[in-house]
């Protein structure tokens, strides 16, 4: 007769392995993958001029799950020694020991390795950004070590899927493609410091760099900056892809959603701050519903 191992709680052991591991990829999370999702989804109504074709969209919207989970799982790997002295990531499961370096790394394999496979369904160029895509996402958790703009790099790897759904729709990166990357780095780079403004204290004390720390009293001022330029960056693609009323609506909105945030974090307090980073995703769905809009227009 065969029996179940069970774990502390009286549940079965691989219930709480597979609980563990979920926490382990932020599945009680989302929004990282909805702030992963949303410019993806940009370029990929942008480079189809609407609707992309079903198997492209299936492929970078699991695509955009994946590579986020094993973001996540690398990040954790590479601050295992760090998190046990942040108050917001010491109960994660390589902080507490509950998962080993050893399984993350097993983890974040698999889910590289499924996205990869589905990568490989398309065409050549977008298998080549996909090897880059893959260093981005490997080498993001260890800048903050070494510098301190690991928020700009966060930009930089959260943004790839933009000119890999160019080249998977167009077969080609056209500029349109980089100006859309631009805005979305120096959007990831906004709002992760909101997110590096929750754990300000804790990284000066463990020794972490983040913008946060490098903007110091005059955070507010330069996140005013960033955001100004992002919707530079956004109005230079609205032009250069002759979008219409709908996306400049949508933009509008987005704006008015951002200003809202310096008014929530005006103290800098950590949960404001927190508030402040969440509220991006509805920002990122204010200009795709203003994109999607106008090109459904178009084609209408």
């Amino acid at each position: 007769m065969g029996y179940e191992r069970y774990d502390e709680a009286g549940g079965p052991r691989w219930r709480e392995r597979l609980g563990q591991y979920w926490k382990l990829v932020r599945g009680d999370r989302p929004i990282g993958v909805l702030l992963l999702l949303w410019p993806t989804w940009w370029a990929l109504w942008l480079a189809a001029g609407g609707m992309p074709p079903g198997w492209t969209l299936f492929v970078f919207t699991a695509g955009v799950w994946l590579t986020r989970s094993a973001g996540c799982v690398i990040n954790d790997y590479a601050d295992r020694w760090l998190d046990p002295q942040v108050e917001r990531t010491r109960g994660r499961p390589l902080a507490t020991g509950a998962v080993s370096g050893r399984e993350a790394l097993v983890v974040f394999a698999v889910l590289m390795l499924v996205a990869f496979a589905l990568v490989l369904t398309l065409n050549r160029l977008t298998v080549w950004l996909s090897v880059v895509g893959l260093f981005l996402a490997a080498s993001y958790p260890y800048l903050k070590r070494y510098t301190y703009l690991p928020q700009v790099y966060l930009g930089l790897a959260f943004g790839w899927g933009i000119p890999m759904a160019f080249a998977a729709v167009q077969g080609d990166v056209p500029t349109v493609a980089w100006v859309l990357y631009g805005a979305n780095i120096l959007w990831a780079t906004a709002y992760d410091t909101w997110y590096a403004m929750v754990d300000r204290e804790d990284d000066l004390r463990a020794g972490s760099k983040s913008t946060a720390i490098l903007f110091g009293d005059l955070d507010l001022i330069i996140q005013g900056v960033l955001y100004a330029l992002v919707f530079v960056a956004l109005y230079l693609v609205g032009r250069q892809a002759g979008l219409g009323t709908y996306y400049w609506a949508g933009v509008g909105t987005a704006a008015l959603l951002v200003t809202s945030q310096f008014w929530m974090a005006r103290h800098r307090e950590r949960a404001a701050c927190f508030r402040a980073f969440l509220h991006n995703n509805w920002v990122g769905a204010a200009i795709f519903v203003g994109l999607a809009l106008d090109l459904a227009r178009r084609t209408a």
